[in-house]
């Protein structure tokens, strides 16, 4: 059983699949940080001030106790950062988009296999191979 896994985790398909995701995923975080620290920040004036990051809908409050204590914490809506994930999945899918369709048409054209002959030339050889027999 030992042999066997090993076998399947050495695959190259296997091992291309673990790259892709390790890179895939660091990917991911630097879009996500250039999403939180440049293109946010920069979207802000345009929207006339607003941050989407403070962008949230309080469905209840916080209560608070007498001592000023929270007893029970506030349930909030973050639409501002749902926004930021959102823009960073277009630009993450846009990007591996760009790679896969990139990576197929470098991929040499597999020549297509040749076509079977037409029935008649199939049979004009069986012919004449039987003819030569007779000869």
């Amino acid at each position: 059983m030992l042999k066997e896994f090993k076998e399947f985790a050495m695959k190259g398909n296997l091992i291309d699949m673990a790259v892709g995701f390790v890179m895939g995923g660091a990917f991911a975080t630097v879009v996500t940080a250039f999403i939180q620290g440049v293109f946010l920040p920069l979207l802000a004036p345009i929207m006339g001030g607003i941050d989407l990051s403070e962008i949230a809908y309080t469905i209840s409050p916080a209560e608070v106790n007498a001592a000023g204590e929270v007893v029970k914490e506030a349930a909030v809506v973050e639409l501002g950062n749902f926004i930021a994930a959102v823009i960073s999945f277009i630009i993450v899918a846009f990007v591996m988009f760009l790679i896969v369709k990139g990576m197929n048409r470098m991929k040499k054209k597999e020549e297509a296999a040749p076509s079977a002959p037409p029935r008649q030339e199939v049979l004009l050889e069986e012919i004449r191979n039987l003819l030569a027999k007779q000869s």
